[in-house]
């Protein structure tokens, strides 16, 4: 039997390990939340002061610091509810 197919396939699966663990890395980065938090805040600002909000730039942290919390705290979230639904 040729192994060589079977070597194409073991290099694959490893290929997309990597690729997986790489978006998995960057979906809990500290540059990826802070170009969201960034992002939210100037969305945020820009609107508030085209709809002339006085103290948009301070009203802008509410939304941009909701956001911010929920990363702090659906980490916490996610593993109460992985051990609930494991069975353990």
């Amino acid at each position: 039997m040729d192994s060589h197919p079977l070597e194409h396939h073991i290099e694959s699966i490893l290929e997309r390990n990597a690729r997986v663990e790489r978006e998995k890395a960057w979906e809990q980065s500290f540059t990826r939340r802070a170009v969201i938090l960034l992002m939210t805040y100037l969305i945020v600002t820009l609107f508030l002061w085209s709809i002339s909000i006085p103290f948009f730039y301070l009203q802008a942290l509410v939304p941009t610091l909701g956001y911010f919390l929920s990363t702090l705290s659906l980490p916490w979230i996610k593993e109460c509810w992985m051990k609930r639904h494991s069975g353990q």
